[in-house]
């Protein structure tokens, strides 16, 4: 796989910690669902990861892993519109990390904003493990067994992407110098033609003398319509251009997403560890009991006090499902004392009802066929795997482990 076709495929993976809630629908999984339908995509279920913050617990990975599968495919992912798998499925993950490990210095784990930020956070789980070090760079194997060119994240997340990047170009570096790259480089460029291989030699030449980004990009498209070039040609060629070494690992980019905060019932981001969610296939009478007791206004104590929409957790939430004229009509109700808090949460309620109502049909075929969820596992990670293995045997081939 060249470096200009890793920018079709799209990789991302969730932690199993049961039933998925309205937030992860929001913040996550429905912008999956779009993706699949313009990428190459693997999405996968992140079990060993579930064990770096929670290793005594692990009694329920499994049981989580099946809850996780349904809820996506509830959500509307198509298995046969994307790749969905189990991380330990698939031991090429944690072979790359393994290699991976070899040549990352240690203070680029230390300095990863979340590992001081989840050890204040998490005071109560064990975190002075390797594991829960090292989890950034079993993330970025995640990402580099694939030669995924996009990962899907938010803004908390881009570190994450940003140190994959490094350690694939590191990587590169040690491992990418193959014995006589130059003179490979100089004969590949002779192979795409006079007109062609002149231009290559001028946009290099632009780029490493004067940092002309453009002229990079030109470079890089000039390479990809090529069609008498190798695989292992092109990839010369692209290390080349940045006067590195043949690319083996292809550096990937964040692919950044609106992630609005979802509120929670309490108007506290919506979270489990605040207890204040609604799960993606809620009862529908349990929505409307959560809806109904909802948190509001403080200064609302009788129904003909005025309130304030922005100090209102039902606001919020409205402001998630609810079209403008219903907006309106809930802001203007609000600060006139026109409608009661129970008449503002109907409306929502019946909007989240209908969501989830969607999400539980589309679920009930899973639930009752669990054998269907687990060929859709099988299936999905031993298509991974045959992907992953491609990677890992170029790999070991540049490390010198190919025997």
């Amino acid at each position: 796989m060249s470096s200009n076709d890793s920018k079709q495929r799209v990789v991302s993976g969730m932690r199993p910690t049961g039933r998925l809630h309205l937030g992860h629908l929001h913040g996550v999984v429905a912008n999956w669902v779009r993706l699949q339908h313009e990428y190459e995509c693997f999405f996968f279920v992140a079990d060993y990861h579930a064990l770096t913050t929670n290793y005594e617990n692990s009694a329920s990975v499994e049981a989580y892993t099946f809850e996780t599968v349904v809820d996506w495919l509830a959500a509307g992912v198509n298995p046969g519109a994307a790749t969905m798998f189990v991380q330990n499925r698939v031991p090429e993950h944690a072979e790359l990390h393994l290699m991976l490990s070899m040549i990352t210095p240690l203070p680029w784990l230390e300095r990863v904003p979340t590992y001081k930020d989840q050890q204040t956070k998490l005071q109560d789980r064990d975190l002075a493990t390797y594991g829960f070090l090292g989890y950034p760079l079993l993330q970025a194997a995640d990402i580099l067994i694939y030669r995924a060119g996009w990962v899907p994240v938010g803004a908390d997340q881009v570190a994450h992407v940003e140190l994959t990047r490094e350690v694939a170009r590191r990587f590169n570096h040690i491992y990418g110098r193959e014995p006589g790259f130059e003179e490979q480089s100089e004969a590949a460029i002779k192979k795409m033609g006079k007109k062609a291989a002149r231009l290559y030699v001028d946009l290099r030449k632009a780029y490493l003398e004067t940092g002309d980004t453009e002229a990079l990009e030109r470079a890089r498209a000039l390479l990809a319509e090529q069609q008498n070039l190798s695989i292992g040609d092109t990839e010369r060629l692209f290390g080349y251009l940045e006067g590195s070494g043949r690319i083996i690992l292809p550096e990937p980019e964040a692919l950044l997403t609106e992630q609005a905060k979802m509120p929670g019932l309490d108007g506290e981001k919506m979270s489990k560890s605040y207890n204040n969610t609604i799960e993606m296939r809620e009862a529908p009478e349990s929505v409307e009991q959560k809806i109904r007791t909802m948190q509001t206004d403080p200064a609302r104590v009788r129904r003909t006090d005025p309130g304030d929409p922005a100090r209102c957790p039902v606001y919020d939430l409205h402001k998630v499902y609810s079209d403008p004229d219903v907006l309106t009509w809930a802001a203007e109700g609000c600060r006139s004392a026109g409608i009661g808090c129970i008449d503002c949460k109907q409306p929502l309620a019946d909007r989240v009802k209908a969501e989830c109502e969607t999400m539980r049909q589309r679920a009930k075929q899973f639930e009752e066929d669990p054998d269907l969820v687990l060929t859709i596992i099988q299936e999905g990670s031993e298509k991974a795997r045959n992907v992953a293995r491609e990677t890992l045997e170029d790999v070991k081939d540049a490390i010198g482990l190919s025997h």
